[in-house]
């Protein structure tokens, strides 16, 4: 049912996808305000990316784990530019694909490759614990990292398990991009003008507070986010929220860790309530 959130006025903090989930939001009659949290650029020195594919290339992984869909979009933009494109797809096939949620599954899909297993739990900790079930011992494995995150339990894990890790980091985050824009979210939502934000990575609230910090205003914060509803799209946003004291009033239902469920959760939980900007 289309409407459903005509009237309402969502926060979201996407990035990478902020114009699909920004159109799906507008498609249920939301006015959406939209808060870039920080650019993604490729990595500043392709120089051991470009040798990580050429050894996938030269030897190809027994075992690629994808942690981000992301990854292997920039991967592949170094595949390009290096004239390899097909050399490398064919590499890949060869390998076992691990992918850290549904994501990275879409991206293998964009260059007709698929999956042998999509994590459960879409987290360092769920990529872990389903690796920890299989036998790796003499496997080398290619791994993709993101930003921003200390992956050495996850490396120290694999690598436990007698395998040979290969890391890459295909891209960086700009950090600093968009504080005016999180400082101006943070002021609409303290004044009451959010009717609900919507957290689609853990990395969101961690860069939140982040700023909050940098610029002395992390109880002004802590005010917005407590009378403003928090709509979470899965665990990972959950337990990152949790760090700060904090827990979603919104998630969807069952393990529908998508932009869809997302909305439709937050439409449920709206209905009853009467817009902010038609109550002010």
């Amino acid at each position: 049912m289309a409407d459903r959130l005509t009237g309402y006025r969502i926060l979201i903090l996407e990035t990478r996808e902020e114009a699909q989930f920004s159109r799906l939001l507008a498609e249920q009659g939301a006015s959406v305000l939209q808060c870039p949290m920080v650019a993604i650029n490729d990595a500043p020195d392709p120089a051991p990316i470009e040798a990580w594919i050429r050894r996938c290339i030269e030897t190809p992984l027994d075992d690629l784990v994808l942690l981000t869909g992301e990854g292997l979009r920039r991967l592949m933009k170094v595949v390009r530019r290096m004239g390899v494109e097909q050399d490398f797809i064919t590499a890949l096939g060869k390998a076992r694909k691990f992918a850290r949620g549904p994501k990275p599954g879409r991206a293998l899909r964009e260059i007709a490759l698929e999956p042998q297993v999509t994590t459960e739990k879409p987290t360092s900790e769920g990529v872990a614990e389903m690796l920890s079930r299989l036998d790796l011992k003499g496997h080398r494995v290619g791994l993709q990292l993101y930003p921003d995150k200390d992956h050495a339990a996850l490396i120290g894990a694999i690598s436990a398990q007698g395998a040979e890790v290969d890391t890459v980091l295909p891209y960086v985050y700009d950090a600093k991009a968009a504080d005016t824009n999180i400082l101006t979210a943070l002021d609409e939502m303290a004044a009451g003008r959010v009717d609900a934000i919507a957290l689609t990575s853990s990395g969101q609230p961690r860069r939140l507070f982040d700023v909050a910090r940098a610029h002395g205003v992390e109880d002004r914060l802590i005010e917005g986010l407590r009378q403003t509803p928090i709509a979470s799209i899965g665990p990972v946003v959950t337990e990152e929220l949790a760090a700060h004291g904090l827990k979603p009033d919104i998630t969807p239902q069952g393990d529908a860790f998508f932009m869809k469920p997302l909305i439709s959760a937050m439409a449920a939980a709206l209905e009853n309530k009467l817009p902010r900007t038609s109550a002010n």
